[in-house]
């Protein structure tokens, strides 16, 4: 089935792009997410009038999302995490941990943003990617420490 994606989906393409996907995949993720359209030739009509707008627009918040990756580099995300013996810890972080360290210190970001392969196991400096924009990914270093 041939859609339009509305928006930016990882490992299938840009807004604007007209792609290849499973029945399936458009029925129960694309189209209820609001991240596609069906390839009509009336919608590809319209999309390319949006396409632009869009590209336009994100060309203009690419500054400020480099600017935010920028402070982010910087910044240290501190989570703390109970741990057992041999320095084990009980559970993981995950992103989402992350994002709430994260807010807490001012950066509002979506979880889903936050690139972790697989949630962090151990103890220790973890460098993370936070994906801001297509062409803006910011590394920001993650230090767990044990619960005292």
């Amino acid at each position: 089935m041939k859609v339009i994606l509305k928006e930016e989906v990882a490992k299938l393409g840009q807004p604007g792009d007209v792609v290849n996907v499973s029945d399936g995949f458009a029925r129960n993720y694309l189209f209820p997410q609001k991240k596609a359209l069906l390839a009509t030739p009336e919608n590809i009509k319209n999309i390319e009038q949006h396409k632009k707008s869009i590209l336009k627009k994100l060309s203009q918040h690419k500054g400020q999302f480099e600017e935010l990756a920028k402070k982010l580099s910087e910044f240290t995300c501190t989570v703390t995490k109970k741990v057992g013996a041999n320095q084990k810890l009980f559970g993981s972080v995950t992103s989402q941990d992350i994002q709430k360290v994260l807010s807490q210190h001012g950066f509002h970001l979506d979880k889903r943003t936050i690139e972790l392969e697989e949630p962090l196991k151990a103890i220790g400096n973890f460098q993370v990617p936070i994906k801001l924009h297509p062409e803006v990914i910011a590394t920001i270093t993650v230090t767990v420490k044990a619960e005292e």
